[in-house]
């Protein structure tokens, strides 16, 4: 049997997207809200692909916006997470995929400026605008050798990995007189992996969220490794570098946040385009009211309104949590367990808020939301693609929250 692929008619590309470098948010902003049409009439496309394409990648560089959270002194912007946040969640309106990739190499940056100060010009010295993807799971193998480690294994989740020249990768170290591994992010560069075709899904297909794979040892030297526990608990080495307390934020309490708001993205896309269409439309054949206009349904109204809600919500206890993060590490302070793991309930829960709305949402959007070209439908199967993912999954994170509360020691990574 002979596949064939399937392209669709390509949108025409912003006519031009100007280099930004020294100039404020609002100007990113503005990029960003430009973007989003464009990756919007992609968005098909960028399903079938399974990938963000090379042009997309190529734009949203030109536009300055992969540096939003790349240090300064390697000719990013240092700005704030949430600054990363929002710009993402504009990206994301008009297609998740895209939204997810944008936003988590963008975060990979931040990360990187909490690596040493060598494997930050590794990577930057000779291109600032080289990017990274990451697989932060720790299901590779890294073994002490002199001036590092021997790496290999098989990672799975590498977002973004067509388009990076970088991947950070978790792994286990063994530890002498047995005690327990030790988790480490190790940067890798192009060449020394390989990416495996795995990405076959419903949800976030665009993505390109593909294995690697390091089959044949290869040496990480030590300064393009940091601990688990350094980027966790405010130590990591890099921060100390960098004028801006933004390296010194728990990596749990930067990075989930931007696993949740291409959920929160995609509920805003799909209930604008569920909005526009549902206006025009009337009930046909025999059911019950036939001829009624759509709109004048009491549960389509409520489903519209269950979804607004959702996203005022998420967004609020997004912005909060990232904000009291910053606001305690710019203060000079460590983040406390309670602290940590409240923030890591708010990550998940606004996630679930998105599901149960756009579960609501897709249930009264009638026989054109079975339409892949339908945006709706692709929202509601990347919404629940999004909740799958351990680090924003209700019923992983909120068991965590109560063992807390009720003063049990907490079973989980926060």
């Amino acid at each position: 049997m002979t596949v064939t692929s399937v392209v669709l008619d390509r949108p025409e590309a912003p006519a031009s997207v100007e280099r930004i470098d020294d100039k404020p948010f609002e100007r990113l902003l503005d990029a960003a809200v430009e973007l989003r049409t464009f990756v919007a009439q992609r968005a098909r496309q960028t399903e079938l692909d399974r990938r963000v394409s090379a042009e997309v990648t190529q734009l949203l560089k030109e536009a300055g916006l992969y540096k939003v959270v790349q240090p300064r002194r390697f000719g990013g912007y240092e700005m704030s997470l949430e600054s990363l946040r929002r710009l993402a969640f504009e990206v994301g309106r008009g297609c998740t995929s895209t939204g997810w990739c944008y936003g988590l190499s963008a975060a990979a940056s931040w990360v990187l400026g909490m690596f040493p100060e060598q494997a930050q010009h590794d990577v930057w010295g000779s291109d600032s605008d080289a990017l990274l993807a990451s697989c932060i799971a720790p299901t590779g193998k890294a073994v002490p050798t002199d001036g590092g480690y021997r790496l290999m294994g098989r990672w799975s989740f590498g977002s973004n990995c067509d388009n990076a020249q970088w991947l950070s990768l978790g792994a286990m170290v063994e530890q002498p007189g047995g005690a327990s591994p030790r988790p480490i992010f190790l940067l890798v560069p192009h060449g020394d992996y390989r990416i495996v075709d795995t990405w076959h899904t419903v949800g976030l297909a665009g993505t390109g969220s593909k294995d690697i794979a390091i089959e044949t040892e290869v040496f990480v030297p030590a300064h393009r490794c940091v601990a688990f526990a350094e980027v966790l608990d405010q130590q990591a080495p890099g921060a100390e570098i960098h004028e801006s307390a933004l390296y010194r934020v728990p990596f749990l309490s930067g990075f989930p946040p931007l696993l949740a708001n291409p959920a929160v993205a995609a509920l805003r896309g799909a209930t604008d385009e569920f909005v526009a269409s549902i206006a025009a439309r009337s009930t046909r054949g025999a059911f019950a009211g036939g001829g009624a206009s759509i709109a004048q349904f009491g549960h389509v109204q409520s489903a519209v309104a269950q979804a607004e809600a959702a996203i005022d919500a998420a967004q609020l206890i997004l912005q909060r949590d990232l904000q009291q993060a910053t606001d305690l590490v710019n203060a000079g302070e460590k983040l406390s367990v309670e602290q940590r793991i409240t923030l890591r309930r708010g990550h998940a829960y606004t996630v679930r808020l998105c599901v149960d709305a756009i579960n609501g949402l897709y249930d009264v959007v009638g026989g054109t939301g079975i339409q892949l070209d339908n945006g709706v439908q692709r929202a509601w199967r990347d919404i629940n693609a999004v909740a799958h993912h351990i680090s924003v999954n209700w019923q992983a994170v909120s068991t965590m929250y109560g063992q807390m509360r009720f003063g049990l020691p907490p079973r989980g990574q926060y």
